[in-house]
């Protein structure tokens, strides 16, 4: 594998097709995502066109890693929020390629997101995951704090409920708790 790479993701048809790529295969491996298994290309396509679109817009921002030129992992960073939570950003649809498990890509992804997030005045962090085959795990060695847990938040790709569990992490020390 050659060096990483993590850039923000504009829009074109090249970076949908290969981000929709990695939804629908998550979501088949039974990452649980927010989409049903079996995930049509068309409805992938037409989330990632609407969520580069926001990043287009300044709303968020959508981080892509690459070995070479493949895209191989994914991270969204939320950043509009009501005008009461400037000081937060959201972390959403962290992926990875199967292919690419397990290498330290995901936390490659997540301190670029804690960067920017940083850049643009969020210093506070929130994510969910998962209860069942989460990556609850992750987001503790990043030293993301566990807030709780809501049970039978959303169904998993292949039905059952699965819960959620809610994470924080303040990004700089010495600001408002």
């Amino acid at each position: 594998m050659s060096p990483i790479r993590i850039e923000a993701l504009t829009s074109s048809p090249v970076v949908w097709t290969a981000l929709s790529e990695m939804l629908m295969e998550t979501v088949a491996h039974g990452g649980s995502v927010s989409f049903m298994h079996p995930l049509p290309l068309a409805a992938a396509e037409a989330f990632w066109r609407d969520s580069l679109a926001s990043a287009g817009r300044g709303e968020r921002i959508v981080l892509g890693a690459f070995d070479g030129d493949d895209l191989i992992g994914t991270v969204t960073l939320l950043l509009n929020l009501p005008p009461n939570q400037p000081h937060r950003a959201e972390i959403a649809k962290m992926m990875t390629r199967v292919s690419h498990r397990h290498r330290g890509i995901a936390t490659a992804l997540l301190r670029e997101a804690e960067r920017l997030a940083i850049a643009r005045g969020r210093w506070l962090l929130v994510l969910d995951t998962a209860e069942d085959e989460g990556a609850a795990g992750l987001y503790e060695r990043m030293g993301f704090k566990l807030t709780g847990v809501i049970p039978d938040y959303a169904l998993k790709p292949y039905g059952g409920l699965t819960g959620t569990l809610i994470y924080w992490k303040r990004l700089q020390e010495g600001v408002p708790a």
